[in-house]
């Protein structure tokens, strides 16, 4: 999906032309818009170069939704902790998967990604970024303490099993508890930006871009209530975050998004996609948000069916939780019910934030019927093809994996409530601008926008919609798209 992200006269506020610049306050090299997890490692990479480096950011200092996140890098191929932990992965099947899961995979930008991930991987390492030699072996949303490997996408998950060889490719920075790891890394690669002679403008909103004889030239500043202009001789990257917190854009693009909590930082106001489009960009996966109402761990739970209002099932419960979650969403009034035996029962950890539900007990399906108000019979139907199947170790509807296939016949039986607007859902906007492999902005031809790139969440690359999604997806592109948008701008990419 194309868009070109509201009204042509109100695009025009985000884009002058240099003939209306009377002074420019400061030149550089490259001038970087956002000091998140993307900012941080362009800053990095294009200092290294030996390009001045200039970053302009709104807070007081370094941070962005990466400081709220868990801390998971999602990399493969073989990096140093999956050797350590006795899996073994190459590139070529982290390809695959990553394909068969995309919306609308780039494949040279995927291969590109796989295949310098174990590099990516060390280079965060030097950087200072610590992570574990340890596996977490658990079905769970995030690690509980420092464990560093953990399975968080749908590679177990039929029918990517069977297209790309499985394998644990999520990274968690060694940080002890859920959160944290995120701000922890943030903060390292900052100080790595700065001693590496970034300079920084804080509290400091860029307003629109400036652009010379078809080129972007640098930036108009809000600064101290002061406006001013920079100029980037080389180039300027947008790292300015998402959109969900631009209640107009979410209506427009992924209006499901205003009946979930949001996550992110305040300032994911879509300002850096707006300024992409009306530089002649165009943004893409603007209706793809990631959504997720978790209901597992504890991971016996996902031995459990999740049905909907007819009492049929809809997807298979070991999916990752935002692919459980984004179908969820799509159920008739999107009614969702969780439904365990005596033998899988349990609360699901996040219960107290998800709000789902405990609806009751009953001694029959029958019974289950009549109180969630699905037509008799339906239910009871489901479950005895279910569990006549899981008594075999199968799942032929939706190929659940083996290990999490165990007959439901061990009342009383008990429902939880995920629907969708009675449950709450978290999510964020994937939608960003269509970027190449460098990080180049590109228009509806994709042809580059000269002296304009953008990474991060932004920009759309390897996340694209709920159904591929996996945990530390983002970190993961905004680090090795941010590092390449800074080389690239510097004018030295290899």
């Amino acid at each position: 999906m194309h868009s070109n992200t509201g009204d042509p006269m109100a695009r025009t506020a985000y884009l002058v032309e240099r003939e209306t610049v009377s002074e420019w306050a400061a030149t550089v090299d490259v001038l970087i818009v956002g000091f998140g997890m993307a900012g941080a490692c362009a800053a990095i990479e294009a200092c290294k170069t030996g390009a001045s480096v200039l970053i302009v950011e709104r807070t007081s200092g370094c941070t962005g939704t990466t400081s709220a996140a868990s801390g998971h890098f999602y990399l493969g191929g073989g990096t140093p902790v999956q050797l350590a932990c006795g899996y073994e992965d190459d590139p070529e099947d982290m390809a695959k998967y990553l394909e068969a899961v995309a919306l609308e995979p780039d494949r040279d930008k995927i291969r590109l990604y796989c295949e310098g991930s174990v590099a990516h991987f060390n280079w965060l390492e030097d950087q200072g970024i610590p992570f574990e030699r340890s596996y977490y072996p658990h079905k769970n949303v995030i690690q509980p303490g420092k464990e560093c490997l953990i399975w968080t996408g749908n590679e177990q998950v039929w029918p990517y099993r069977e297209m790309a060889k499985p394998a644990p490719r999520g990274h968690k920075v060694a940080f002890e508890g859920e959160e944290g790891g995120g701000a922890l890394a943030l903060r390292i690669l900052s100080d790595r930006a700065v001693e590496a002679d970034a300079q920084v403008y804080p509290d400091s909103k860029v307003e629109a871009l400036v652009r010379e004889n078809g080129r972007i030239v640098g930036v108009r500043v809000r600064r101290f209530g002061e406006a001013i202009h920079l100029r980037a001789n080389k180039g300027v990257i947008l790292a300015a975050g998402g959109f969900g917190q631009n209640p107009a854009m979410v209506a427009e693009h992924v209006p499901i998004l205003a009946s979930a909590y949001v996550q992110g930082s305040p300032y994911d106001d879509g300002l850096g996609i707006q300024m992409g489009v009306a530089a002649g960009g165009v943004a893409i996966h603007m209706g793809q948000p990631f959504l997720t109402s978790p209901f597992y761990p504890p991971e016996n739970l996902l031995k459990g069916i999740l049905v909907n209002c007819d009492g049929q099932r809809f997807v298979a419960e070991d999916s990752y939780h935002s692919r459980s979650s984004i179908y969820a969403t799509q159920q008739p009034e999107g009614i969702v019910y969780l439904i365990v035996d005596s033998r899988t029962f349990a609360y699901p950890h996040f219960a107290a934030l998800t709000k789902q539900s405990l609806i009751d007990g009953f001694e029959t399906i029958a019974e289950m019927e009549a109180g969630l108000g699905i037509r008799a019979g339906t239910l009871q139907g489901t479950m005895e093809a279910y569990n006549v199947h899981a008594a075999d170790g199968e799942d032929p509807t939706f190929h659940k994996h083996p290990k999490w296939l165990q007959p439901l016949t061990e009342g009383p039986y008990a429902a939880f409530d995920l629907s969708f607007g009675r449950a709450v859902y978290t999510g964020f906007t994937l939608g960003g601008l269509k970027v190449s492999s460098d990080a180049e902005v590109l228009t509806e031809r994709g042809q580059a926008v000269p002296g304009l790139y953008a990474a991060g969440a932004c920009a759309s690359n390897i996340a694209q919609d709920s159904n591929g999604y996996a945990s530390g997806t983002c970190l993961g592109e905004a680090s090795f798209f941010g590092r390449r948008a800074g080389r690239h701008a510097a004018g030295t990419l290899n």
